[in-house]
């Protein structure tokens, strides 16, 4: 059964190194795992974004699951293109999980990075726009989606010191992934 590793450890000083760790433990538990680094892609190409979707999505057909990274990116919230690629295979019906190595609720998370206010009893940024404040570890579409095609976010007990290296979490998603998908 192969497994789509998406996650912003792509973008890791050490992303070689943190996909090999990813693919070592889906062996371990007899998956395969698929990492977007392991596209071959000429990056000096005129179309190397266009070459990175599709190797990306055609990882993604050819995938069983998912096993998204939604520790918080460059914000409060998990990576834009983890998000689409976590909705790409939701929409395929395809079995997802994913992991968050901050489980603080999303509305908490955004506090830590810009001014909200409370405005009517709803929390408001500096804009005056609405922040989500359902208690969840991220957006509702995300949570649900997790929980309606595949496992709810799994999230370590405290948050590790290092949230991009330590794939305790990766793995928890990992066994499940094994336990569903691998007949016995």
């Amino acid at each position: 059964m192969k497994i789509y590793l998406a996650g912003p450890d792509v973008f890791l000083p050490d992303a070689v190194e943190i996909g090999r760790r990813k693919v070592d433990i889906c062996t371990a538990h007899g998956l395969t795992g698929l990492y977007p680094l392991d596209n071959a892609i000429d990056l000096a190409a005129l179309e190397a974004s266009r070459q990175i979707f599709c190797g990306n999505e055609a990882m993604m057909d050819a995938a069983d699951a998912i096993i998204a990274n939604l520790t918080p990116f460059r914000g409060a919230g998990a990576d834009p293109g983890t998000v689409y690629e976590l909705g790409y295979m939701a929409g395929r019906r395809k079995f997802c999980l994913a992991y968050s190595n901050d489980g603080a609720a999303y509305a908490d998370r955004v506090r830590r990075v810009m001014d909200v206010t409370s405005e009517g009893g709803r929390l408001v940024d500096a804009q005056g726009l609405s922040v989500e404040d359902f208690g969840l570890a991220d957006n509702l579409m995300m949570i649900h989606a997790l929980e309606l095609h595949g496992c709810p976010l799994v999230t370590p007990a405290t948050m590790p010191i290092d949230v991009w290296h330590d794939l305790a979490a990766f793995e928890t998603c990992v066994r499940m992934a094994a336990a569903r998908l691998i007949p016995t």
